[in-house]
Formats: structure tokens, C-alpha cells, sequence
């Protein structure tokens, strides 16, 4: 797993939180604050995908070849199932 970039990300999306809660003080128009949201919103999903990629790359491929495909793909399945949950 690249846990520096992911790390990097959520550093990124911890400044956009924190934007959108100075823009709450500032009176900062709705719609505005709404696009953050949706920014910090979509990073975030981002990093879910790039947890899932590892999770085919490693999990799924380390089973495979060890010859546990079924557990493997078990896994990635419940992996898959906890993300189609963030809407």
C-alpha cells in the first residue's frame, strides 16, 4: 500500500475540512460551501478506490497465488460491499 500517498491525501482533505469550517464562520454563501463539501466529499471517496486497488493488488492476487482464490475474493467482495455504503 502507498500509505504515504494516502496519507498525503487525507492531509489534503483534513485542509479542505477545515476550510469549509472557517467558511461556516465567515458567512460564506451556501452554494460556496456546498462545492467544498462536495470536493472534500469526492478525495475522500477517492482514497476509499485507492484502497480497493490495493486490496485487488495485494489481497486478491496474494490469495490467488497461494491458493486461497475463494477467501480472497471473499474478502475483496466484503471490501467492495463496505464501500458501496459511502454515498
Amino acid at each position: 500500500m502507498d500509505a504515504d500517498n494516502l496519507h498525503s491525501r487525507l492531509n489534503k482533505i483534513m485542509g479542505q475540512i477545515r476550510a469549509i469550517d472557517k467558511m461556516l464562520d465567515d458567512d460564506v454563501r451556501c452554494e460556496e460551501i456546498l462545492i467544498q463539501v462536495n470536493a472534500a466529499k469526492s478525495a475522500l471517496h477517492k482514497v476509499g478506490q485507492r484502497l480497493l486497488e490495493d486490496r485487488i493488488d495485494r489481497g486478491v492476487r496474494e490469495g490467488i497465488k497461494d491458493g486461497d482464490a475463494e477467501k480472497a475474493v471473499a474478502g475483496f467482495a466484503r471490501a467492495i460491499e463496505y464501500f458501496s455504503r459511502i454515498s
